[in-house]
Order: C-alpha cells, then sequence, then structure tokens
C-alpha cells in the first residue's frame, strides 16, 4: 500500500510565531496562506504544517497520489482502497471517505495511543 507523502500537521496558537521558529530551524513556506491561519513549510524532503484554530492536536498525514513536493504521481493507491486495507485488517476508520466517489478524499484512523492519522488525498 502506497500512502503517498508524509507530514505532520501541527496544531499551533501563532501562525507567525510558528513560522518565525521554524523558519530558524531552516524551513521555507512551501504553501498555504497566513491570513487563513495555515502554512506548509519545508525543509529538504521535510515537510510540516501549521494550523492555527483548525484542530486540537497534531496530526501525521499522509497524501496518497503525491510525492514530498505535491506533484501528482504516476501510479499511486486510491485513498478508498488504503481505507478498504485498513477496514479488512480491523481498524477503526474515522470520518470514512465516500467509497462510492473518485478523486480527493480522505479518512482518519487513530493509532493505539489515539493519535490521529490523516489519509488526504488531493487528486
Amino acid at each position: 500500500m502506497k500512502l503517498g507523502a508524509f507530514s505532520v500537521s501541527l496544531s499551533v496558537k501563532d501562525i507567525a510565531a510558528s513560522q518565525a521558529f521554524y523558519e530558524k530551524l531552516g524551513f521555507h513556506v512551501f504553501g498555504g496562506d497566513a491570513s487563513q491561519n495555515w502554512l506548509i513549510m519545508k525543509n529538504e524532503e521535510h515537510t510540516i504544517g501549521l494550523f492555527q484554530g483548525m484542530f486540537e492536536k497534531n496530526i501525521l498525514t499522509f497524501n496518497p497520489g503525491w510525492d514530498q513536493n505535491a506533484n501528482p504521481l504516476e501510479s499511486f493507491t486510491d485513498v478508498r482502497d488504503i481505507q478498504r486495507t485498513l477496514k479488512a485488517q480491523g481498524l477503526t476508520i474515522e470520518n470514512e471517505a465516500d467509497e462510492t466517489t473518485t478523486g480527493p478524499a480522505s479518512f482518519v484512523v487513530l493509532d493505539p495511543d489515539g493519535n490521529l492519522i490523516l489519509i488526504d488525498q488531493h487528486i
């Protein structure tokens, strides 16, 4: 199963302060819109998302269909196929993707410690 690009989505209190902090660590803005309280930042192949007021906990995020630079992949495992596989393995799916659709969709699973894992396909 190909999960696609990986990033950590951080729930931040002050997007400007967080941006300045991560820039000191060598990250640069790759996408997003600070005026909408979200930024995607990169340091080489490492990607983080900064999200102010959008969710309570940090989230591990996978993007099927994208490489680490948000370029579409020629071949990837569709989010609905990943969801079906995980359900067949006995995992509980939160916010299920509609399996009757195609294209962009997402779902969430929780690891044994309650950490959120977002599988978020944009293509």
